[in-house]
């Protein structure tokens, strides 16, 4: 580990010291209780010390080394054990179990911090020449088994941390884009950007711990993408260290260049190179930000309604609806509010949905966001609230929106916080058409809890309708697992199995925004086909004969977990 490059903790989400905390939230304990059967006020063990763990020495000789320093510095070359345990996982509940009872896998030798693009350049060739394998590292949130080496690999690996590339270069301002090197994290991108009144407006949920060529890498998706684009429609030009070559893509609007290569390398997992830079839109700073809650008798109601406000005029930055369950998780983790005015207007919410003989257990919430000028936000809000009413929802203003913009990037910490209780929280995503939206809903839920009978564990799921498109949207699962067993990692594989299962019997794709490294690449074939993943295999074939970059992602023949269970 190094100074300049900020790096989360072994077991868990984010930095020491930050952590999620039930105090001060009378209503979670109950909530969790009644969903799952737990008290998560009993004993919690204590999690394993770092010193426990049986870190196997690194691979790699004094040869290598001495070659490696050679590229970026002795300073930058890394093998102590805490720094390459980190740079092994990313952030799935699997990687979290596994290192927490100290399955550590197969690690990476060493770590390496190339501080420009001529010093990747030096690695990857470097590793092609003695038959290595190279890892792209950037935050370490990835939760699909995107930073594993293949279980079993003897050649070396090298992780290859991109944070000392994080600088915003260039502006061009009549453009509207802006040069930014792929090793910058979220904020550290946004704070350079904002300072010039510029934004790039993309904020998934891993924002503080995840890095632009990590977005690009996994084909990423934020919060604001119904305004701004996913990360795909946001990257307009990009280079990328190949073996032997740099892949530069000129920043242009649209092209007829024959197969998009832009495409290509937008969600290869660095299965075709090391992105350093890319160019992308940016916009300037709206004069008004502003995000609404509003209530829906229930889920259906809330679906019906994002789909006609995509139709309708209101370009609206966000559309977000949570199903029943997640609408009482949400107001479950609120922390109680002493404020009189508080208590008087969620008495008086109550009491407008008994007024209107709403079952208060199948209300779902939403959250609508609105910017630009301040006469562009009060017309959109006015469509907004019609077609609300339409569908017989209500507005509550935009205190609950207001929690939600400064809490949204918390949520992770809580997933630590449960499985030191013993429950596996995970989540998972897809799209659809809005013609499938309910269907795909329904057969999910169910999928899950006839896996969850079959394992005879208790747990629940819960959705929330993250982005919106012409042509259909995507819905966010989670799901929770009550099982602190031995075995607790078959609980994991059989539900998870059920979800992406039933996503690809109900018309979805494997995966909206998340991407597939290891975990979801045994259902590619029936999400793009058998010749789709014969082109995307001879692709990676072509690029990397000898399977020197990150191999075993996306296409492969077998892996560790869901993957040697194949659906495909």
């Amino acid at each position: 580990m190094i100074d300049a490059v900020k790096q989360q903790k072994w077991w868990g989400w984010g930095e020491e010291g930050l952590g999620y905390s039930a105090e001060g939230r009378p209503k979670f304990a109950p909530f969790v209780k009644k969903m799952v059967g737990l008290d998560i006020h009993a004993h919690v063990p204590e999690r394993p010390a770092f010193e426990d763990l049986d870190v196997p020495a690194p691979v790699l000789d004094d040869a290598l080394r001495a070659r490696l320093e050679g590229i970026v510095g002795a300073k930058y070359v890394h093998t102590d054990d805490e720094t390459r345990v980190v740079h092994a996982y990313g952030k799935g509940v699997r990687d979290l179990m596994r290192v927490r009872r100290g399955d550590l896998g197969r690690l990476p030798d060493v770590v390496l911090y190339p501080g420009d693009e001529a010093e990747v350049a030096g690695i990857v060739d470097l590793a092609v020449e003695v038959d290595a394998v190279v890892i792209p590292f950037g935050g370490g949130s990835n939760i699909v088994g995107a930073l594993e080496a293949v279980p079993g690999e003897s050649r070396t690996v090298l992780s290859v941390n991109m944070g000392r590339l994080d600088k915003v270069l260039e502006i061009d301002e009549e453009s509207g884009i802006a040069r930014i090197q792929a090793g910058v994290f979220g904020p550290h991108m946004e704070e350079q950007l904002q300072a010039r009144g510029w934004t790039m407006g993309h904020h998934p949920d891993s924002f503080v711990w995840s890095t632009l060529g990590g977005w690009i890498a996994t084909r990423s998706s934020g919060m604001q993408s119904d305004k701004y684009g996913d990360i795909a429609d946001i990257t307009r030009g990009l280079r990328m260290v190949m073996p032997g070559q740099v892949l530069e893509l000129r920043p242009l609007p649209s092209t007829s260049s024959g197969p998009s290569v832009r495409e290509m390398v937008i969600g290869s997992e660095g299965r075709l190179g090391i992105i350093t830079e890319a160019w992308v839109n940016v916009h300037r700073i709206p004069e008004v930000r502003e995000i609404q809650a509003y209530f829906f008798p229930d889920y259906y109601a809330g679906l019906k309604a994002c789909r006609e406000i995509v139709e309708s005029d209101a370009q609206v930055m966000m559309a977000r609806v949570s199903d029943a369950i997640e609408t009482q998780y949400i107001m479950a983790n609120g922390k109680e509010s002493k404020s009189t005015f508080s208590k008087l207007s969620n008495k008086a919410v109550q009491k407008l949905m008994e007024m209107k003989h709403w079952d208060l257990e199948q209300i779902a919430m939403s959250f609508i966001g609105f910017e630009g000028s301040a006469n562009h936000v009060r017309y959109e809000k006015g469509l907004v609230a019609k077609i609300v009413a339409k569908h017989g929802g209500f507005g509550v203003g935009s205190g609950p929106g207001a929690m939600y913009d400064q809490k949204k990037y918390d949520t992770p910490y809580i997933r630590d916080y449960m499985l030191d209780r013993g429950l596996i929280c995970d989540v998972s995503e897809t799209t659809t058409p809005w013609s499938k939206t309910a269907e795909i809903y329904d057969a999910t839920r169910a999928a899950f809890f006839a896996a969850l009978e079959s394992i005879g564990r208790q747990g629940t799921v819960f959705c929330h309708l993250s982005h919106s498109y012409h042509a259909g949207a995507c819905q966010y699962f989670t799901f929770v697992i009550n099982d602190d067993s031995e075995t607790a990692e078959h609980s994991y594989d059989v539900c998870k199995r059920a979800i992406q299962q039933s996503f690809m019997d109900h018309h979805g794709t494997v995966s909206h925004h998340h991407g597939v490294g290891e975990e979801h690449s045994p259902w590619m074939e029936q999400d793009i086909s058998k010749a789709g993943v014969f082109i995307q295999r001879k692709l990676f074939e072509g690029v990397d004969p000898g399977s020197n970059l990150n191999p075993g992602k996306i296409v492969h023949d077998g892996a560790p977990g869901i993957s040697s269970n194949s659906h495909a």
